[in-house]
């Protein structure tokens, strides 16, 4: 019982920090975009984390884990709606549930999660995407999408019933792609942002706040830790030291190499490829810090870094509008991450490397089948962008009504 609640209280911990990263997100996002666009994008957020756990409630969660029975194909399986604990003979909550953590906390736990791939469509779609339309996508894509995905790996699906089980600790590809690949779809659909290629030209749109996107990135930094350190599934000390070691290493790994790599490249300290940089890092270490070790880690960081540098770049040249880089971080560096636990620390072979390879593939066939089935029907139907006008003047005003920054002196007479 003792151990029980000592697992379950870091697991409670850990929750509170992914609920945190939240705001992390809709800092960076809004600093990285322009300042008439704030209340959408904070809107989104909050709408994201909110209806996600409605969402994860009624049906994600006996999605992602509806107990696949020997034999079962496992690509689809529900255990019904809504939230039903295992309770003992005495019709107390069942504590055997796990060493771990209870049934309460699993729920919590895991739902912090789901909401995240919604989120990460947000800062590729920003500044020109109907509200309503981004709203039913996410509905959509965190209730049904994403939990069935999940369930082929940490549902005990297919992919985690391979000779050898692809394996991803926390998330890089079933959280991380899910979200890239859907947001490549959605960049595809939706089109660039007015003035952001003209004349042939690539042309910088700043974001409004740098301060605040990175202030984000710090926290989002910080939420890893229970990102990552939760995963670990129980309050082990080993296993969370050397989960968060791992971590941190590969997100201050990858910040420097982005750094340098910049440097190298455009001749300048580019601050905001630093924060991607360590976003990069941590993404990429991800699906296996608990399998390796420092140097391993930093090895990982450093190259999901310098990927960072130049998929921008390819992004770019290829005409897709992403204003916070989140495909370049959360797709690019997530398939790194995924296939680095093939050729580092402790799961390293050919066998490993060959499953991960699968798992990529798989999640890349899902996420981008379903993204555009959900975002074309959406396009022919109500339409996804606003019209010219309001992407000119900003959606706060026209989609919310307000100001993020009200000019008070306009009132004073």
């Amino acid at each position: 019982m003792e151990l029980l609640t000592t697992n379950n209280v870091w697991m409670m911990i850990c929750t509170a920090l992914v609920f945190f990263m939240h705001l992390g997100f809709g800092f960076l996002e809004i600093g990285l975009t322009r300042q008439k666009n704030a209340i959408n994008i904070l809107f989104k957020n909050v709408f994201i984390i909110s209806v996600g756990l409605l969402l994860y409630c009624l049906v994600g969660f006996n999605l992602m884990y509806p107990g696949f029975e020997d034999g079962a194909l496992g690509v689809f399986g529900f255990a019904g709606f809504g939230l039903d604990a295992p309770v003992a003979a005495d019709g107390a909550l069942d504590l055997a549930y796990s060493e771990g953590y209870t049934y309460w906390t699993d729920f919590l736990f895991q739902g912090m999660f789901a909401a995240t791939a919604a989120t990460i469509v947000s800062g590729a779609v920003a500044e020109r995407i109907k509200i309503g339309s981004f709203m039913i996508f996410t509905v959509l894509y965190v209730g049904l999408v994403y939990p069935i995905a999940g369930s082929w790996k940490w549902g005990g699906g297919f992919l985690d019933q391979l000779d050898t089980p692809f394996y991803d600790f926390a998330g890089s590809t079933l959280v991380h792609s899910v979200g890239g690949w859907a947001a490549v779809v959605a960049v595809c659909l939706l089109g660039a942002r007015i003035g952001k290629f003209k004349d042939g030209k690539i042309r910088a749109i700043p974001g409004h706040n740098i301060p605040l996107a990175t202030a984000g990135v710090l926290i989002l930094w910080l939420g890893w830790f229970g990102f990552n350190g939760g995963s670990v599934l129980s309050a082990d000390p080993a296993a969370t030291s050397l989960t968060l070691v791992t971590t941190c290493l590969a997100a201050a790994s990858g910040g420097v190499f982005a750094s340098i790599t910049s440097a190298i490249r455009d001749k300048n300290l580019d601050l905001t490829m630093f924060l991607n940089g360590i976003l990069g890092g941590l993404v990429g270490i991800t699906a296996g810090a608990d399998q390796m070790s420092p140097t391993d880690a930093i090895i990982i960081g450093a190259i999901a870094g310098a990927i960072i540098v130049f998929a921008v770049a390819l992004i770019d040249r290829l005409k897709l509008d992403d204003p916070v880089g989140a495909i370049a971080v959360h797709l690019v560096c997530g398939i790194w991450g995924t296939l680095a636990v093939g050729i580092f620390g402790a799961l390293a072979g050919w066998d490993q490397f060959v499953s991960q390879l699968i798992g990529v593939a798989s999640y890349a066939a899902i996420c981008i089948v379903s993204s555009f089935v959900i975002i074309y029907i959406l396009k022919v139907t109500i339409g996804i962008r606003v019209s010219e006008r309001e992407e000119l003047e900003g959606l706060d005003g026209f989609e919310h009504g307000m100001d993020a920054y009200p000019d008070f002196r306009m009132n004073e007479h």
